[in-house]
């Protein structure tokens, strides 16, 4: 990658912070000339730290995507044995919890967290549930222990044929669900693995290696590592952009920017542009022009943080899939489209397996952006895309202005 020593002048102009933010999140790398190893794949998640998880599987789902947006098509297995398998020749490389949102993260990380999971200890959602059911939280532990891995289902279904001296559950059936969420969030349980995108519970001392689940961090030494590591997957950011990456407190990150900046860890600088001061990865080399081009999935680590997006691209940008189909102004599920390190289009996907096609419901572009170049670019991606997800084709619809121009592109 061209480019200079790390900038030392106070004052950063918009373009050089957008170049910054694109090449720390891997953009402006090289993408492997032969095939994606877990050796590529540990290395992405030491640079982006995170993966965001969400259930929608329109296009493909969420956790997959940032690996092909910044390594190229790639084979999903890779991905799935580092997150929710376990042999002696490769150990689990990544384990889940509210790392973002829930998100996968790397094993060695999760002691980071054991603050939260004190936070959490009843959970993070339907708390009262939680505490009214301590006897249910240790039947849900006993039983776990006696099944091995298994979900809310068969963990209550276990319970429910338990004898309890009268007939059925001496619980609300909804129950189970939310307490082995609370026993997740509280770092009691984690997820052994996934099937059908269905988390299997096991106890954590059998999932993770014994010296990760024994060692203690403390809160504020913990804070201030996830700190510097958003600082590092961000390049550069504001405070706001720092606490968001990890879902820190303001309480938290202050002294830990006030520490990090004293250590020489990060630098304070100023951006063009921006109202608030920022902070730079001290190390950061400034890139000379701007390069990356990717789809990026709406939880993309580069965009998950909306207000940072308009800052850095001057591109509003918000999901739409809880927008009545009448009021969504782009889609259902719409990925920014990045050319040369800058934001240039959107387009809402679909991979559908009953055709075997990967569906372009609309396509736009933003404005003042060429369309020939755009689409010409898009296309490509498309066809990667596509061809990473095993669909023979890519059809177009006819929603946005620039359908006309990617049809053309396609052939």
């Amino acid at each position: 990658m061209a480019s200079s020593a790390r900038p030392r002048a106070a004052t950063l102009t918009a373009a050089q912070a957008r170049r910054i933010a694109v090449a720390a999140q891997g953009f402006t790398e090289a993408k492997p000339g032969g095939p994606v190893t877990r050796a590529h794949l540990r290395r992405l998640t030491d640079r982006i730290q995170v993966l965001q998880l969400d259930s929608v599987s329109v296009a493909v789902r969420a956790h997959y995507a940032p690996v092909f947006s910044r390594l190229g098509p790639y084979d999903r297995d890779i991905l799935d044995r580092a997150a929710w398998s376990h042999s002696a020749r490769s150990p689990r490389l990544l384990v889940e919890y509210w790392a973002h949102e829930a998100a996968l993260m790397s094993v060695d990380d999760w002691p980071l967290l054991r603050w939260r999971m004190r936070e959490y200890r009843h959970g993070r959602w339907g708390t009262e549930i939680v505490k009214k059911n301590a006897r249910l939280a240790d039947d849900i532990v006993a039983a776990v222990a006696a099944l091995g891995p298994s979900t809310a289902g068969q963990i209550e279904a276990y319970l429910e044929s338990e004898p309890r001296g009268r007939k059925g559950p001496w619980w609300d059936r909804s129950d189970t669900k939310w307490v082995a969420e609370a026993l997740w969030s509280a770092g009691v349980l984690t997820t052994a693995t996934r099937v059908g995108f269905a988390r299997h519970y096991d106890l954590t001392e059998r999932v993770l290696p014994a010296d990760v689940v024994a060692r203690q961090v403390d809160e504020v030494d913990a804070v201030r590592e996830l700190t510097l590591r958003a600082a590092t997957a961000l390049g550069i950011g504001t405070e706001a952009d720092l606490r968001d990456y990890f879902r820190l407190a303001a309480r938290q990150v202050k002294p830990a920017i006030a520490e990090l900046l004293a250590a020489g860890e990060i630098e304070r600088v100023d951006v063009a542009g921006w109202s608030a001061p920022a902070y730079l990865r001290a190390g950061q080399t400034l890139p000379r022009k701007d390069r990356g081009t990717a789809l990026l999935c709406p939880f993309d680590p580069l965009i998950f943080f909306r207000p940072r997006v308009e800052r850095l691209f001057g591109f509003h940008y918000r999901i739409e899939i809880y927008t009545p189909a009448p009021r969504r102004q782009f889609g259902y599920y719409v990925w920014p489209f990045l050319v040369d390190g800058q934001l240039v289009g959107r387009v809402d996907l679909k991979a559908d397996r009953t055709t075997n096609t990967l569906q372009v419901a609309g396509a736009f572009a933003e404005e003042g952006q060429p369309h020939p170049q755009v689409a010409a670019a898009l296309a490509g991606e498309l066809r990667s895309m596509a061809g990473w997800l095993g669909l023979d084709d890519v059809s177009v619809g006819e929603r946005g202005d620039l359908v006309t121009e990617l049809r053309r592109g396609l052939g």
